[in-house]
């Protein structure tokens, strides 16, 4: 990854207990001069019976192109030192199906995500990470893709009429790929984002791409939630440009409207 100490190493020994909750893993100056977090391996669901589709070609050493992630790894790593649970949550984030079925995201085992930290370069010593710790990685880890979901949702709904059931189609990391909104901010003094997705969401046959850029928010909350998103469609087409003129208009209207009951109250 280009650094001695990975990513994957600073998420994993950084979330500990306190009696005020868990230490934000993402702390801006823990990742000063590092690499952001890795990419969220994600993985899908059949409706009828779990089934845990790695790589669209049968080969183990490729990489899934829906989520940019290898095939899915259950199996402890040599040398673990404690066993990891192989059981992973559904999401509620719908994912695109050949035969149009509905079929959810599954979001990784602690036992992947283990294992997907020692690919990023990361390598256990004792004090770095207990065993209770790889179930808070695995929190804050799906709240915040749950989080980004309802912040696309919202962006949905103004399409509501044209179609009721959004899906998640495929997505991708872009850590280092600062989007043009992020590095205006950050001339105007506000930090950058620790990392950056790309979300293609199908809207009922229209691929339709939304960045979506995490900021850090301080400690992590009851509900293992810490960072803040800034969810937009990306202004590659007419429609999406569109859709951001008029939630700025909306915002601006909402804003004056508020002002002026404001001053109605003081009078």
């Amino acid at each position: 990854m280009g650094n001695s100490v990975s990513a994957a190493e600073i998420i994993a020994s950084e979330i500990t207990h306190r009696g005020d909750g868990v230490r934000n893993p993402h702390h801006a100056m823990d990742y000063k001069g590092k690499e952001p977090p890795p990419e969220c391996p994600m993985h899908d669901k059949n409706s009828a019976k779990t089934v845990l589709r790695e790589c669209p070609v049968n080969h183990s050493d490729e990489v899934n192109p829906l989520n940019m992630m290898p095939p899915a790894n259950q199996k402890p790593s040599p040398g673990q030192p404690f066993p990891l649970p192989t059981d992973r949550q559904v999401s509620s984030i719908p994912k695109v199906t050949e035969d149009g079925g509905k079929e959810f995201w599954v979001y990784p085992s602690q036992q992947m995500f283990w294992n997907a930290m020692l690919r990023k370069g990361w390598r256990w010593k004792k004090g770095d990470i207990e065993q209770k710790d790889m179930a808070d990685i695995i929190r804050i880890h799906n709240a915040n893709n749950e989080q980004a979901w309802r912040e696309v949702l919202k962006w949905e709904a103004l399409h509501y009429k044209e179609c009721q059931n959004p899906r998640l189609k495929s997505f991708g990391g872009k850590a280092k790929d600062y989007s043009p909104r992020a590095r205006i901010r950050s001339w105007m003094g506000y930090e950058l984002p620790f990392d950056r997705h790309d979300w293609i969401v199908d809207r009922c046959g229209k691929d339709v791409r939304y960045i979506i850029d995490y900021y850090d928010g301080g400690v992590v909350d009851k509900d293992y939630k810490f960072a803040l998103l800034d969810v937009r469609p990306a202004m590659d087409s007419f429609d999406n440009i569109w859709d951001r003129m008029m939630v700025f208009y909306m915002r601006w209207k909402y804003e004056l409207f508020q002002k002026d009951s404001k001053a109605e109250a003081t009078d």
